[in-house]
């Protein structure tokens, strides 16, 4: 076994070893096609920004010099000059200023470009990116300003000589370069410190010191004493490995002396009837083939885990541990997405299946029971009983083949579009308006216009909703009676819905009072809303509150709003509003006399019950009044 496992591992590394160089192979190919991709791509976008930077650099130049020129005639001049002085400061200025708008200009076109241009990586010895190029100087771009950094970088690590203290910045003319002794490792522009939105000398300094971490990680990676370190990790490794394995064989041995040991006790005969379908033999087979299978998983884990684990101490076999993940993965995930992109149509087939199987069973037990007269259905006849179970397990048959076929090979196949076709015409003969009630019901379903237990209305009629189903919808009125819509009538109508929101805000409650001109608005308002507030099923909170609707020739009308959250009795609540209002317009002394009430007050009684008066009250006399000419 031990043996095996170790040519297991020598495999494995021969076959990581093929499928890297091939990787490499193929890297380099494809890193080829992405470098003529990439320079053409960029070529168009900074084709463009290169001109105009090459007019903003030339245009700089002459500034430069006009500007020492300048300063050289400020400097010649005398102490008495002022105006000429004066004149060359204002051209200094003015120079200055068109060097400030010089600058902004190249942020604003490199801020453009920063979405779509990508820079050309600078790279260390371990291959590690430290940072990009994005722009040219003079005649080198920007793909050979990063490929000479590279190469100089590798040049300084394979100095044995090499001091990293005297990799140094230094500013040049319009640059600030990065040298060691006599070599330009490479100059940091103006529009470098733009692309990374800093100042030149800090770009520089952290470009110099990204150079000088690289180079000393690289040779401290690289010492003798790290790959012994590395050379002792993978010893421990592997003798931890070899440990482990020498456990779990151990167990395994264990496992199968106790299984043989207590074969009689653990294992029986699996019988139905006198039927035996494994004997204990037989089972005895299985289970050792089981674990033998399962030994070899576990031995198979432990070496896909190993093997990362060693590829991850060594720095170049630190890319085989996905190599390794690649060619032990790929063959088992073509397998296992075909099992598992099968595994739903195969639930959803046996789902189908099993509930259609025991819904038939259920249907023809109900129709078992009417026919043998236990179960009585008023206008259902017993002898209807089995012909109607036929034809509705054929029909429920027929639609398990529908709802299954599309779940296996072939589902639009000629059976399938027969089966379609059948389906067809037996909605074809069926009733039309059955249909319509049908597809109104569910299109009232997905509607959310009401549920069960809501008071709705919808043309005269207003009620409870007791029932609703595909074809029809039942509605309980105020008078308790018992209405039966058809969903479609129910879907050509609007809908009143007086619950949905009752809960939650409150439905409005109004009515309307009108009353004469002669009593003050206020008090009318006041007298409606304390009507209100004594009504019991009426929310408090939101206050009721009164709207003056119109201004009629001989009353104004006012309307009372309140909340309740009491919607199922609408018509009490009426009630006791109405009966509120009478009192307490009587209790403030308020005649309700509409719509219209014409009397003479002088001589007639008080419209206000007689127990809401004092008990002297009495009704006024005729008022004569003669004037008697002098």
């Amino acid at each position: 076994m031990k043996k095996s496992i170790l040519l297991l591992f020598l495999v494995s590394l021969w076959m990581i070893q093929i499928q890297a160089q091939n990787k490499t192979e193929l890297d380099s190919v494809n890193i080829k096609k992405d470098s003529v991709n990439k320079d053409s791509i960029n070529h168009l976008l900074l084709e463009d920004f290169h001109q105009k930077l090459a007019a903003i650099t030339q245009q700089r130049v002459q500034d430069s010099l006009r500007k020492i020129e300048l300063e050289n005639k400020l400097q010649s001049l005398k102490t008495t000059d002022n105006l000429k002085k004066e004149e060359l400061l204002a051209q200094l200025k003015q120079i200055e200023e068109s060097e400030l708008k010089r600058v902004s200009e190249k942020k604003a076109r490199i801020d453009a470009l920063r979405a779509t241009a990508k820079g050309y990586p600078v790279t260390g010895v371990m291959q590690d990116t430290l940072f990009s190029i994005y722009t040219k100087i003079g005649s080198s771009t920007a793909k050979d300003r990063a490929l000479n950094i590279s190469r100089k970088i590798a040049q300084l690590y394979n100095d044995d000589f090499l001091l990293l203290e005297q990799i140094k910045v230094q500013p040049f003319e319009n640059t600030f370069d990065i040298v060691y002794k006599e070599m330009i490792l490479m100059s940091v522009s103006e529009a470098d410190a733009i692309w990374y939105n800093q100042p030149i000398e800090k770009v520089a300094e952290s470009f110099k010191d990204a150079i000088k971490t690289a180079i000393s990680f690289a040779k401290e990676e690289n010492s003798v004493k790290k790959i012994a370190i590395r050379t002792g990790l993978v010893l421990l490794v592997i003798f931890m490995i070899w440990l482990v394995i020498k456990l779990i064989t151990q167990l395994f041995i264990k496992v199968d002396l106790i299984i043989k040991r207590n074969q009689k006790s653990l294992l029986k005969d699996l019988k139905y009837n006198d039927y035996v379908i494994v004997s204990t033999e037989q089972a005895m087979v299985l289970v050792s083939y089981i674990t033998k299978a399962i030994k070899i998983i576990v031995y198979a884990l432990i070496l896909y885990i190993t093997l990362p684990i060693l590829f991850s101490i060594f720095p170049f076999t630190r890319d085989w541990a996905s190599i390794l993940f690649n060619l032990i993965w790929n063959p088992f995930k073509g397998v296992i997405n075909n099992i598992v992109s099968f595994l739903p149509n195969l639930f959803s087939i046996a789902v189908i299946y099993f509930v259609m199987r025991y819904f038939i069973r259920f249907v023809k037990y109900i129709f078992s029971e009417i026919k043998y007269g236990k179960l009585k259905i008023t206008g259902f006849h017993e002898d209807w009983a089995m012909p109607t179970y036929g034809i509705v397990r054929v029909l429920l048959y027929a639609f398990m083949v529908v709802l299954i076929f599309p779940y296996l090979p072939g589902s639009d196949s000629v059976v399938f579009k027969g089966v379609s076709v059948f389906v067809g015409i037996l909605f074809s003969l069926g009733s039309s308006t059955a249909i319509s009630n049908m597809v109104a019901g569910l299109v009232i379903t997905y509607m959310r216009s009401f549920k069960i237990g809501d008071r709705i209305m919808f043309g005269d009629i207003k009620g409870d909703v007791i029932e609703k189903t595909l074809l029809i919808t039942r509605l309980k009125t105020v008078k308790n009676e018992i209405i039966t819509v058809p969903n479609s009538t129910i879907l050509a109508s609007n809908i009143i819905n007086y619950t949905s929101n009752a809960d939650e805000n409150g439905l409005i409650l109004h009515t309307t009072v009108t009353l004469g001109y002669d009593v003050p608005w206020k008090l009318v308002h006041e007298t409606l809303i304390t009507a209100a507030l004594r009504t019991e099923a009426l929310s408090k909170t939101p206050k009721p509150f009164v709207l003056q609707t119109s201004l009629d020739d001989y009353y104004v009308s006012y309307e009372l709003n309140a909340y309740t959250k009491v919607v199922a009795k609408q018509a009490l609540i009426y009630s006791e509003l109405h009966q509120n209002i009478q009192d307490v317009c009587n209790e403030n002394g308020i005649e309700i006399l509409s719509p219209h009430y014409r009397a003479t007050r002088d001589g007639n009684m008080t419209t206000i019950p007689s127990e809401y008066l004092n008990k002297d009250y009495k009704a006024p006399s005729f008022q004569v009044s003669i004037k008697k000419e002098k």
